[in-house]
């Protein structure tokens, strides 16, 4: 059986929309462990 290229085509998009994704929680985490840090250090409550 030969692969489709359509489906070939939809893996990709599907790729790139998770790689994007990924990158967007990561600096979703990243900014809230910089807040946290942020806090900590002025003192604040929680």
């Amino acid at each position: 059986m030969t692969p489709d290229p359509h489906s070939d085509l939809v893996r990709k998009r599907q790729r790139s929309r998770a790689t994007a994704l990924a990158l967007i929680l990561g600096a979703f985490v990243v900014l809230v462990f910089a807040i946290s840090i942020a806090k900590i250090q002025a003192g604040m409550p929680h």
